[in-house]
């Protein structure tokens, strides 16, 4: 199971260049399992509203296209892991992140990431 960051997924679809080797070959092996949390769906949405991530499409429709192609599924945020995110050390300031790096731990899937900080979380099997 590989759980992709906002940056990975959008790349992903759109530039896969901008991913490294390792995240490439992460995400190609494990093509049947691939997931994207729903606050990356949210994430995708802000950075677009606040122009600061340009899309091709709406964000809805590049996100559902993108997901479609490629076979990425939803994954989706409970309670549990809510609560996970907040009790994690404070290593990372980034809600959206520090919920990744709880659904990472949870569900014990890879997480492909570029961020730096993210693989500082003991037991987090990050890609990049």
């Amino acid at each position: 199971m590989t759980l992709l960051d906002a940056h990975a997924f959008v790349w992903l679809a759109s530039d896969q260049n901008a991913l490294s080797p390792a995240a490439l070959g992460a995400i190609k092996k494990d093509r049947e399992s691939l997931f994207i949390s729903v606050v990356t769906c949210w994430e995708i949405a802000l950075l677009h509203k606040k122009g600061r991530l340009l899309l091709p499409l709406p964000p809805n429709e590049f996100v559902e296209k993108a997901a479609l192609h490629h076979g990425v599924q939803d994954l989706p945020l409970t309670r549990e892991i809510a609560m996970a995110a907040v009790a994690l050390p404070e290593i990372h300031n980034d809600p959206f992140d520090r919920i990744l790096v709880a659904e990472a731990l949870h569900h014990g899937c890879r997480l492909v990431t570029k961020d730096e900080t993210i693989p500082l979380y003991p037991g987090v099997k990050a890609v990049w």
